[in-house]
């Protein structure tokens, strides 16, 4: 085997960097497994496309309620995505090969795993020709999970096309998060299933740890069927969960924190540290909000959320936790512009704020039975104090 390297654990700016190469790097592609022969390509394949892909076809909120998250999450960090005709094939099953690059790409070692001294890499294992051949530009993935333990000392083959099963995978994700010595410790666990005694021995400590983290669970039957080949959307949401429990310095290359103002084409965002961070939103943005996809709209003052960006705009904002219903809001800055309904009253509001020399305008919508206060009226840049709730005015006072 290849010398060993000081393992690189906590995700890094490589996340970022996935981003930005998610359909254009050849580096980066992921040739389709054998479960996928013959069909379009992904979208980060060699495909020349640019940009981020998170709407697919084949996958919706109601029928995969379970995966949805996962799947969008994940295609937005760019560690698993989907193809170049727009699915994302949920329902087929995953090889070793697609199941160790996520994982490493999970790590933030995407970077790392395309160095060329890793992507030259020479490995001892039986099959490293197969793979150099068919999965040229996944050397370096592997090299770099089998840098960080991510192989078992006795696997002497790749076996890149095999079906990556429920022991395998959850093995596997047992190791990149570091509970190694852990599972060593729980080897003698009984574990809760009707066939327990088809998990070797070995592997007893790792299946032990994984219920415990609730990567994996067993089925209503208390089987855990340990052979059974893992799809792709069983992949993204244990890569989801697994993610969430990673450290969080990764995610400085993301924004998170509670969303402040939300306008037409902006959002800023409170950072925990006090700062606020503003970014232009993408005319294509996705919205998470309460496990499903939500117009910009829905976005409100308050909510909690981790929003990733590609060239400088928002992409995706992930709502991790919702704002309390009827936050109450004030805020006060010059009138800019006002629109009507049909029958003259108010519709929406924007004021003109200016922060650190940079101005941003912030639409209200109006509640119709609004109160206007002080002054002669509304008048353009007349400054303004308005009150209301969940992002909706309730009072306009019109300061002299």
């Amino acid at each position: 085997m290849m010398k060993q390297m000081q393992p690189v654990l906590k995700k890094t700016a490589a996340a970022t960097l996935a981003l930005a190469m998610l359909a254009g790097s050849a580096t980066a592609a992921m040739a389709s497994a054998q479960s996928d022969r013959g069909s379009k390509k992904r979208n980060d394949d060699k495909s020349g496309k640019s940009g981020i892909h998170l709407n697919y076809k084949d996958v919706n909120g109601k029928e995969w309620k379970w995966a949805y998250g996962p799947i969008v999450r994940l295609a937005a960090q760019g560690v698993f995505n989907g193809y170049e005709d727009g699915s994302f094939k949920p329902r087929n099953n995953i090889s070793r090969i697609e199941a160790l690059v996520a994982a490493v790409r999970l790590l933030g070692l995407k970077e790392e795993a395309e160095k060329p001294e890793n992507r030259n890499a020479e490995l001892n294992f039986k099959d490293f020709a197969q793979l150099q051949k068919k999965y040229g530009w996944a050397v370096g993935y592997v090299a770099v999970a089998l840098e960080n333990d991510l192989f078992a000392e006795t696997e002497a083959a790749i076996q890149p096309d095999k079906p990556a099963t429920r022991l395998w995978a959850s093995v596997l994700l047992v190791k990149a998060m570091k509970l190694e010595a852990e599972a060593k410790l729980k080897m003698s666990t009984e574990l809760p299933f009707r066939d327990a005694k088809e998990i070797p021995a070995g592997s007893v400590g790792y299946i032990a740890v994984a219920l415990e983290k609730n990567l994996i669970k067993g089925y209503d039957d208390k089987t855990f069927q340990p052979n059974r080949p893992v799809t792709r959307a069983e992949l993204a949401s244990l890569l989801d969960r697994v993610d969430q429990q990673l450290p969080e310095e990764g995610r400085a290359q993301a924004i998170v924190g509670t969303v402040e103002t939300v306008s037409g084409n902006a959002l800023t965002v409170r950072k925990s540290d006090g700062t606020k961070v503003t970014v232009p939103v993408d005319a294509n943005v996705f919205i998470f909000r309460d496990n499903v996809k939500a117009p910009l709209s829905a976005l409100q003052s308050g909510d909690e959320a981790l929003v990733r960006t590609f060239e400088g705009k928002a992409v995706f904002v992930d709502v991790t936790k919702s704002a309390a219903a009827n936050a109450q809001f004030a805020d006060s800055g010059t009138l800019g512009s006002f629109t009507l309904h049909a029958d003259g009253k108010l519709a929406t509001i924007s004021l003109n704020k200016t922060s650190d020399g940079i101005t941003h305008i912030i639409i209200y919508d109006v509640d119709a039975n609004v109160t206007i206060s002080g002054g002669a009226g509304l008048s353009p840049n007349a400054n303004v104090v308005v009150r209301g709730v969940n992002h909706v005015v309730k009072t306009i006072e019109i300061q002299s």
